[in-house]
């Protein structure tokens, strides 16, 4: 009886299913994803970034204490078998940057300038449509979080996003610590979390009965930087805010040289260990976030906390809208063309297939053109 229902039962290894929100990348997306890799860090290097690379996994506690702000619900986690301790797969390698910034580069001088790539983990999915595994690549200034640090790496994320061939590029900036920072000064309220999702849900009513009416203009200030900006200084916000109205104002016609940009001052979501200044980014055909970034605070071992920027942008939204895909330049070589020829052609880019028997073919080996003395297109 137990054979004849365990031969029933389906096999999912056998079936090569994979665990709900992971993928294999196919050619061509596998190729694409390392060409856009490769043209975002090439566009990153030479604004003086070093790369990092840290480990997939470390020990829980480091991936939840190194950030002020960061939360642990995105950790999936496992017992090390060697230390009998728990470690964690890393959704995001900020944390990791800044736990090498404040312990191994803790002794070079500041600002550091770090950049990284490589693939992040989820214990959830952040959308819908979207794979819990990820590539991700960014670049970190540790030491500063002035508006000029800000705008030196805003214009980094938008010139990889630009070297990725990416169009209709846009821009979301947000000021995730507006609201407690007016809460703390002109603008008091006894009950600051009901304001907070009062403004989340762009809730007048709610807001009100918060008693953060105060508040409202911060609703209105969303859309078109210029508009917002306007709404936001005429919102009696007090002196004090003037300087970081005039440092939204500076980020603004930074990414404005890129594409379009909006402001929404409020918006928190996805922004928990953000400071005073956050963006994120788009462009046409992707189908989702290209990535984001902002101003954040690391913790160092002795319990001092160091401001810094950067930004982390993901690769498979770009994938997703066909970039990365070159050209095909992939040629069939008979039987019996000379390794010089296949040679050559490897040097000026070719991809270079040669024949294995008489029988093979181009287009059982994908190629699009065939050697026969030249290069012919098929």
């Amino acid at each position: 009886m137990s054979s004849t229902v365990s031969a029933e039962l389906p096999d999912p290894i056998a079936k090569g299913l994979l665990p709900e929100g992971f993928r294999d990348r196919l050619p061509p997306r596998a190729e694409a994803a390392v060409n856009l890799e490769q043209a975002m860090m090439a566009a990153i290097r030479p604004h003086g970034y070093e790369r990092v690379a840290p480990p997939l996994a470390e020990f829980e506690e480091s991936l939840v204490t190194r950030l002020a702000g960061a939360e642990t619900q995105d950790l999936l986690r496992l017992i090390d078998p060697l230390s009998q301790r728990t470690i964690a797969l890393r959704p995001d390698m900020t944390a990791q940057v800044g736990r090498i910034a404040a312990t191994r580069l803790g002794h070079r001088p500041r600002p550091l300038r770090l950049a990284y790539a490589g693939p992040v983990l989820r214990v959830r999915k952040p959308q819908v449509g979207a794979t819990r595994e990820a590539l991700q690549l960014g670049a970190e200034l540790i030491g500063s979080d002035h508006v000029r640090a800000v705008e030196e790496i805003l214009t980094i994320a938008l010139e990889a996003l630009a070297a990725t061939g990416a169009k209709d590029i846009s821009v979301d900036l947000t000021l995730p610590s507006l609201v407690g920072e007016l809460a703390e000064g002109p603008w008091p309220v006894a009950d600051l979390p009901a304001v907070r999702n009062a403004l989340d849900g762009k809730d007048h009513a709610q807001l009100r009965a918060a008693g953060g009416t105060a508040y409202a203009p911060l609703i209105e200030a969303a859309g078109p930087a210029g508009e917002a900006l306007a709404a936001l200084r005429s919102a009696n916000m007090g002196e004090a805010f003037c300087a970081r109205l005039d440092a939204a104002e500076r980020l603004a016609a930074t990414a404005s040289r890129f594409g379009s940009v909006s402001l929404d001052p409020t918006e928190r979501l996805g922004f928990e260990y953000q400071t005073w200044a956050g963006f994120s980014l788009y462009a046409g055909g992707a189908p989702a976030e290209i990535g984001r970034g902002g101003t954040y605070t690391i913790r160092h071992p002795d319990g001092h906390e160091e401001a810094a920027a950067g930004f982390s942008l993901y690769v498979d939204p770009l994938v997703e809208a066909g970039l990365g895909i070159g050209a095909s330049r992939r040629i069939f070589l008979p039987l019996g063309t000379a390794d010089g020829i296949a040679q050559r052609l490897r040097t000026e880019g070719w991809v270079a297939v040669a024949a294995l028997f008489e029988e093979d073919s181009p287009e059982a080996n994908a190629c699009t053109y065939i050697w026969d003395g030249e290069a012919r297109p098929l």
